[in-house]
């Protein structure tokens, strides 16, 4: 293992999942760095291990000025702190079932040896199955399920993610740092999969008037839909209840802001646009088995009430 991988405990339960994200470019509603983040809170995962920072980043490139450089903060002119790169390594779980968490910064340079040292984590701990998250924005319906892109290492692994509601990717173009993975995991013979979640973004404007549009930057409706497959996959057992309560909060305040616009602005048609995206927009839910069951007999006991 390379010298910049340090782990200093090695999980023993019988079966390890990873779940792993990156400060990066396809991190729209910051599923790829907040959902590992909020997961490890919720969790109370424990770090385990680290990748350290040299060789994989820039100081700056001309042009840039700030945008790769750490930040730093002072007070009369004393250093109080300044930012780190850091690719972190954390653990949950029993004897029998663990999950190890990652979360780091998508590497400038050297990137074949930045995934030879992640790769030998996930080796070192029998890691059995990774997934990477990332998200894209888009133009589709809010109150919809997510659409979720997927790519995989292993063409044996085609038939079980065909169950999972997504949408198998035909990209070609410039790779992210999750499929740059998958590619490597597929060198390695190693379980590797991407789930890309798409995330509403609106641009509405008019010639002439300032461009008006709504973002989410956490979009907690993707964390929930993709963790749902993620859960059943990894047969986790981890409450999404939270999630899901979030989820909704934040639907009725895209709602709110809908609603604000369009009374605001009603030259934009806003309405009749969300209107069309609707009627264009084909949903695809994730719903296993035993979510059909618990829906069922939770609808059966409510007419016997």
């Amino acid at each position: 293992m390379e010298n910049s991988v340090k782990l200093w405990e090695t999980p023993t339960a019988k079966t390890i999942f990873m779940i792993a994200g990156w400060h990066q470019w396809a991190d729209a509603g910051s599923i790829s760095s907040g959902l590992p983040a909020y997961l490890v809170e919720q969790t109370g995962a424990r770090k385990i291990g680290e990748i350290g920072p040299d060789g994989f980043y820039l100081f700056q490139l001309p042009g840039t000025h700030h945008l790769l450089r750490p930040e730093v903060q002072m007070k009369d002119g004393f250093v109080v702190s300044m930012s780190q790169r850091t690719n972190e390594f954390y653990y949950t779980g029993d004897e029998e079932r663990g999950l190890v968490l990652f979360l780091g910064e998508e590497p400038h340079v050297n990137e074949d040896s930045y995934a030879d040292a992640f790769f030998d984590v996930v080796e070192k701990l029998g890691v059995k199955r990774v997934v990477i998250l990332g998200g894209v924005y888009g133009s589709m319906p809010y109150d919809k399920d997510r659409e979720v892109s997927c790519s995989y290492s292993l063409q044996t692994m085609y038939p079980e993610l065909q169950e999972y509601a997504v949408r198998f990717s035909n990209y070609q173009g410039g790779t992210t740092i999750g499929t740059f993975l998958v590619g490597k995991a597929k060198e390695r013979t190693l379980e590797c999969v991407t789930f890309h979640g798409f995330v509403p973004a609106y641009e509405f404007g008019q010639i002439g008037s300032p461009a008006q549009g709504i973002r989410i930057e956490s979009d907690y409706k993707a964390w929930y839909d993709i963790m749902r497959r993620v859960n059943h996959m990894f047969d986790l057992g981890v409450s999404l209840s939270d999630l899901s309560r979030k989820s909704d909060e934040l639907l009725t305040s895209i709602d709110s802001d809908i609603d604000e616009l369009a009374g605001e602005m009603p030259q934009l048609n806003i309405r009749e646009y969300m209107d069309e995206l609707n009627r264009q927009f084909t949903e695809r839910s994730f719903m296993p088995l035993d979510d059909i069951w618990e829906r069922e007999l939770g609808n059966l006991f409510d007419d016997e009430e």
